[in-house]
């Protein structure tokens, strides 16, 4: 399935009931799912956050962006942010399996739907727009709503589409495709605007013009010189915050592959201090990627020299607690974190159970989760004990230089654990699918091709799955055998019982390779596959002997 999200922003954010009129359309067209809607009372702006399938997401956000201009009045609209219509901006973004060209020809696609239909001048920006001189939002949108009314008669100002004049009520839109980019604001323990745009200044990237005695540096053509800033790909500028009494440096950090969240605050931080200012916190505008979370919690704990090998959720926690996220409102990861909006929680049911519903589960009359299931958590089980050890020698008193050595094997250890947990549902959802599939109805010649090619295709999965897990218990063995060999040696003992979990997970998965082999048409697959299956068992009950030899020989008694 494409994916494109789309996040427009509209110039209320006070109004939650215009708010709600807005984002009812949105949900109103089948293949979209609002996923965030961040209002913010001083910048009196509302930046909404949907995705979708493409067509969808650009009906919605034709629907969405009629509605707010039925509904706010520009001429009355007053906000801290820059802004010049109804609805200011209207970026679409590729999610999945689409690329930028195409989501451009959908960004056009809205644009003349906005333009035609509604009468509203529409201006392109980012790779929607083929004119490098007017792409970047910025410089389109200076002057603003009050100084669009002569800037839209400028020749080299005219619409892309819509009419050549400024509508006073619900001013001008700019639509566009862009690469994810995150809005980001730091707070500071100052109320100045010019401090805060001092510091705005010295990291965004166009930097600030250079001066002697008042007066702008020119070079040999005439030109203002630039002194640029210290971070690629980051735009800000500073502000005052009514709402909260204080100023903030307002970011948008358009290439998160440059420049990550944790750079842009950690850069801040510094040049702040310089200028005599403490940054106090943080505050994310709209959604965020999991992997900008994960990085800036792992960063932080590099800096502490403390072992990344953590689980997901105590990394965000970190990156929340360092970036100082929750200072301003509260910060919910599961409503913040766009992969944990997007996930079917159907996918991690049993994972996320407790252990007695496990048990209990596992223990009732339903045939899942079975041995498949089971034989993954062990897995789980095994290099969670692999990891811990490592963790606890990474922060052992006196091997201080082994921390980032020990950190890596944690880490290691973390990914092995995060892969065998999704097995855990994921086998059990593959037995499902076996069940649905002689479910299907063979009344006809067709009908009993079709469920047999289903059934086929459920029981090839339900070989894969177990195999995958026979796969990973076995490489998870490296981490445990190393923790036996160097880790903290008042935890061998945890490595050992973590082998013992490794063998019976490749083996335990091993037997539901088999089984479920047996139902497999395709013999070639088959045999290839018990081949593999065999050699991976053979392999893990040497080392399971070679670690519990390390164990014994250390433990000694």
């Amino acid at each position: 399935m494409q994916l494109i999200e789309c996040v427009p922003n509209f110039s209320e954010g006070n109004d939650l009931n215009i708010i709600k009129q807005i984002t009812d359309e949105i949900e109103t067209v089948d293949g979209v799912r609002l996923l965030n809607v961040d209002p913010g009372k001083a910048t009196n702006r509302t930046v909404v956050t949907f995705v979708g399938e493409p067509k969808a997401v650009v009906q919605a956000a034709f629907k969405a962006i009629k509605k707010a201009g039925e509904l706010i009045d520009m001429s009355r609209h007053k906000g801290e942010h820059p802004r010049m219509g109804a609805t200011d901006v209207c970026p679409l973004i590729p999610i999945a399996n689409i690329t930028m060209e195409e989501t451009v020809t959908y960004a056009h696609q809205l644009a003349k739907m906005v333009g035609e239909d509604l009468q509203i001048p529409v201006y392109l920006y980012e790779h929607a727009q083929k004119d490098k001189l007017r792409n970047n939002l910025s410089i389109i949108r200076s002057g603003e709503y009050e100084g669009f009314f002569k800037k839209i008669k400028l020749p080299e100002w005219k619409p892309d589409f819509g009419p050549c004049e400024f509508d006073a009520k619900r001013g001008a839109t700019v639509i566009g495709a862009r690469d994810f980019l995150i809005a980001y604001n730091v707070n500071l323990n100052t109320t100045s605007v010019r401090r805060a745009n001092a510091i705005a200044f010295d990291v965004r990237e166009a930097g600030r013009t250079k001066k002697e005695n008042g007066k702008n540096v020119l070079d040999e053509n005439g030109k203002p010189i630039t002194i640029p800033g210290s971070l690629k790909s980051v735009k800000a500028i500073g502000w005052f915050i009514e709402e909260y009494g204080i100023a903030q440096i307002s970011m948008n950090l358009t290439n998160i592959g440059i420049t990550p969240l944790h750079i842009a605050f950690d850069e801040v931080c510094k040049k702040a201090d310089a200028r005599g200012i403490r940054v106090t916190g943080s505050e994310l505008v709209g959604l965020v990627p999991l992997k900008s979370m994960i990085d800036a919690g792992k960063y932080f704990l590099k800096k502490q020299k403390r072992s990344t090998g953590v689980s997901e959720k105590e990394l965000v926690r970190i990156a929340i607690k360092s970036l100082g996220l929750n200072e301003l409102t509260p910060f919910n990861p599961e409503e913040r974190i766009i992969e944990y909006l997007l996930k079917d929680k159907s996918d991690s049911k049993l994972i996320n159970t407790t252990l007695t519903h496990f048990a209990d589960e596992t223990a009732s009359e339903s045939p899942a989760p079975g041995g498949g299931s089971i034989a993954a958590y062990v897995g789980a089980l095994g290099i969670s004990l692999g990891t811990m050890v490592a963790n606890l020698s990474s922060h052992k008193q006196g091997w201080d230089e082994r921390w980032s050595a020990f950190s890596d094997w944690a880490d290691k250890g973390q990914y092995y654990k995060d892969e065998l947990l999704k097995l855990v549902d994921a086998d059990t959802k593959a037995f499902n699918q076996i069940m649905s599939a002689f479910g299907l109805s063979k009344s006809t010649e067709e009908e009993k091709k079709v469920r047999t090619q289903a059934i086929q295709e459920a029981t090839k999965n339900a070989i894969e799955i177990p195999f995958t897990v026979m796969q990973l218990a076995y490489e998870s063995m490296s981490v445990i055998k190393a923790m036996a060999e160097i880790g903290n040696p008042n935890s061998v003992s945890d490595a050992g019982v973590g082998a013992l979990c490794a063998r019976s997970a490749v083996m335990g998965a091993f037997m539901n390779v088999r089984i479920n082999a047996k139902e497999y048409a395709d013999k070639n697959f088959v045999d290839e596959i018990i081949l593999k299956g065999k050699e991976i068992e053979t392999k893990t009950i040497e080392l399971e002997k070679e670690i519990l030899k390390i164990v014994n020989e250390k433990i000694g008694v």
